[in-house]
């Protein structure tokens, strides 16, 4: 068994801060191995959300055993615990960011076919979820592609300029294709918009996702999924699914009242 729980509010942005997290099991796992996993998922989960792209000085994440099942086909149950570890803190981390401070809509961005490693696309997601413009637009629903793309050429013009290889940035996403519900919005180096109706599809997209920001517990677990594929000529093969918060009108009054 394996169970867990996590908490934060604000100031959440990798690595882990601002939050708590503490996953137990009873499986008799060896030290050394249970460090190796965490450390693993910890970058698949808590490593790949944000809140607002700050952070403190506080963050902790800690997996513990009792020791008291041992497993009878080590190789088989370890990889089963594995994929139930990934599981449990994937979970965790998407409910700190539903439960973030203000939050309205949890934006999930997938990266896939990344001309670098698999933290590069993590820092790509990670820039369009903290993008305040981008993240405005989905607080009001609003499909602004625009921004989307703006964040994402950002980006991809600092990744190219420090760079340790010799590439142009316009090489990189000549390719790139992003969606947005599922809906390709921009393919071929130039925008598919179909008018007020592909519009309106986008935006009921978003709206579907929303929840009240004043509540005490959201009232669903849905998404605003985003993609981003850098297509298969570049080469890349970097990967990543970062979760981010929009930026809302209550995030603002409770930060703008805050006092220390």
């Amino acid at each position: 068994r394996i169970v867990g729980i996590a908490k934060g509010a604000g100031m959440i942005e990798p690595n882990m801060a601002t939050m708590l997290s503490y996953i137990m099991t009873d499986a008799d796992i060896p030290r050394a191995k249970l460090q190796s996993l965490l450390s693993k998922t910890v970058n698949e989960s808590f490593n790949s959300i944000s809140v607002d792209g700050d952070e403190s000085t506080s963050d902790t994440a800690v997996l513990i055993s009792s020791n008291k099942i041992p497993m009878s086909n080590p190789d088989e149950d370890e990889k089963e615990f594995e994929e139930a570890l990934s599981s449990v803190a994937k979970g965790l981390a998407a409910d700190l960011v539903r439960n973030g401070e203000g939050t309205g809509h949890v934006m999930r961005v997938k990266i896939s076919n990344f001309p670098g490693t698999d933290l590069d696309a993590r820092r790509l997601g990670r820039h369009i979820v903290n993008s305040p413009l981008f993240k405005c637009a989905v607080s009001g629903n609003d499909p602004n592609t625009g921004r989307l793309a703006g964040a994402i050429g950002s980006f991809m013009g600092q990744f190219s300029l420090y760079s340790n290889d010799d590439i142009n940035g316009q090489d990189l996403v000549k390719d790139v294709a992003m969606t947005l519900g599922g809906r390709t919005i921009f393919s071929g180096g130039k925008f598919v918009l179909e008018g007020d109706e592909v519009e309106r599809e986008l935006s009921d997209h978003m709206l579907d996702a929303q929840f009240d920001e004043k509540e005490e517990f959201p009232r669903h677990q849905k998404f605003v999924e985003i993609g981003v594929n850098f297509g298969t000529e570049c080469g890349g093969t970097g990967c990543a699914t970062v979760l981010g918060s929009d930026l809302t009108n209550e995030y603002v009054a409770i930060n703008a009242d805050y006092r220390s």
